[in-house]
């Protein structure tokens, strides 16, 4: 998205100020994120249902796995593979049991082995350990690592709802890897007991931007309460009912993909009118869909050859300067203001869907004064310049006015929501 001032101006407005404190704090850091991989997912310990590409047993799961099943623990045996209603063991029981021996002897006796996997994730450069550990004396809290080669990449802290932060940890009861939100990126689906009370935590996985980075998981505390209190049974499997089966890039057309895209939307804000509406972003006769809160925030998808790719996750607007996201239809060219010190910094972002179903963008930083000292405020001496005085620059490099202007592709019209949800699965049906 167009630049860190950019992000950061949005965030106040994002409905996770409410619900979601873990997953803001994460949005401070991280403002590009853009990422594309195979998606994975398993249950340890249950059967595996339209596992398609697995290349490797003993708690190895290497290529696409994708639809979990659940079938009860006692069945006798571990992953199983679907291949066109037959059923083909993978593992069995004692080839799982030596398994986990393996695991405890690797990550210690506290790891949680029947949790254990080998896993490519979109965030990370080849294969990775997902280990789960149980408390101890030594660390009284249940959490979560990724290791590579030796060495823990990123150590996730466990999300409890309030209402259970004074139950003790119970069990890890399913652990699934899959694109929860079509963003492109791997989220981790967990299902857990604390006391008597079983509940599910969506972590939301995000790319690493730089080598030396790595990639980082935060709780969707809000979806994860409202898929808590609504998945029935509260499985994997039953996690997914919630949504639909099918992965992303398997939807037969757009309006099966949107409408999956809506019951994510109204999960994740909690069964609140929410703001929809198809737009025309560019020309190829596919429309975007428009999903948020009008005057809040907005999300934009946009759908080519089966997959849905998200271009604005949980933009926020309406405050700090900023009043929103325009476009000009079938231009596909879209654009926002944002200001600083009250006007006297602008910073215009026109963005643009790229061939990899992206958004790109330019921001241009206008200076309405002349900062003769080059610190980016109006200093006393500076001030009889406001109004009489303007630059903008991209990427530091001066521009003309005539440069400018060459971004601005006709008559922009601000990008909002016009119809609830049902009128957009009509809309979407037809």
């Amino acid at each position: 998205m167009p630049g860190p001032d950019f992000k950061l101006k949005n965030l106040k407005n994002l409905k996770d100020l409410k619900k979601k404190t873990a997953y803001i704090f994460m949005l401070l850091m991280v403002w590009m994120l853009a990422a594309c991989g195979d998606r994975q997912e398993t249950q340890a310990g249950q059967d595996t249902g339209e596992m398609s590409q697995v290349i490797s047993t003993g708690g190895q799961l290497i290529g696409d796995a994708e639809s979990i099943a659940d079938t009860p623990p006692s069945s006798g045996t571990g992953m199983e593979k679907d291949a066109g209603g037959d059923r083909e063991t993978m593992e069995s029981g004692t080839e799982k049991a030596a398994q986990e021996d393996e695991w405890k002897k690797m990550f210690g006796e506290n790891c949680i082995s029947s949790q254990t996997f080998e896993v490519e994730l979109s965030e990370y450069d080849g294969k990775v350990y997902f280990v789960p550990f149980a408390p101890s004396e030594e660390k009284p809290d249940f959490y979560m690592q990724m290791i590579q080669d030796g060495k823990v990449l990123t150590e996730i802290r466990a999300y409890v709802p309030e209402a259970l932060e004074t139950e003790e940890f119970v069990s890890l009861d399913a652990v699934s890897f899959y694109d929860v939100n079509y963003d492109g990126n791997t989220d981790i689906v967990l299902v857990e007991t604390y006391g008597d009370t079983g509940f599910a935590v969506v972590y939301d996985g995000f790319e690493k931007r730089e080598e030396e980075d790595t990639g980082n998981f935060y709780p969707d505390s809000y979806l994860s309460e409202a898929i808590s209190e609504q998945a029935d049974p509260l499985t994997v499997s039953g996690i997914r009912n919630l949504t639909g089966w099918k992965k992303n890039g398997e939807f037969k057309d757009y309006g099966e993909a949107y409408e999956a895209v809506s019951r994510l939307c109204e999960l994740s804000y909690g069964g609140e009118t929410l703001d929809y509406d198809l737009i025309y972003v560019d020309e190829d006769g596919i429309p975007e869909l428009v999903a948020g809160k009008n005057g809040y925030w907005l999300s934009l998808y946009t759908y080519h050859d089966g997959t849905v790719y998200t271009l604005m996750d949980w933009w926020g607007y309406g405050a700090m300067g900023n009043a929103g996201y325009e476009y000009v239809p079938k231009a596909n060219s879209m654009r926002n203001y944002n200001t600083d010190l009250a006007g006297a910094i602008l910073h215009t972002s026109y963005m643009w869907v790229d061939e990899q179903y992206a958004l790109d963008w330019v921001t241009i930083t206008t200076y309405n004064f002349d900062d003769v000292n080059e610190n980016g405020m109006v200093d006393e001496k500076e001030e009889e310049s406001m109004g009489k005085y303007s630059v903008s620059y991209v990427d530091g490099v001066e521009i003309t006015d005539e440069q400018y202007q060459a971004y601005d592709k006709g008559a922009y019209e601000y990008i909002r929501g016009t119809m609830g949800v049902e009128e957009l699965r009509e809309a979407l049906r037809k």
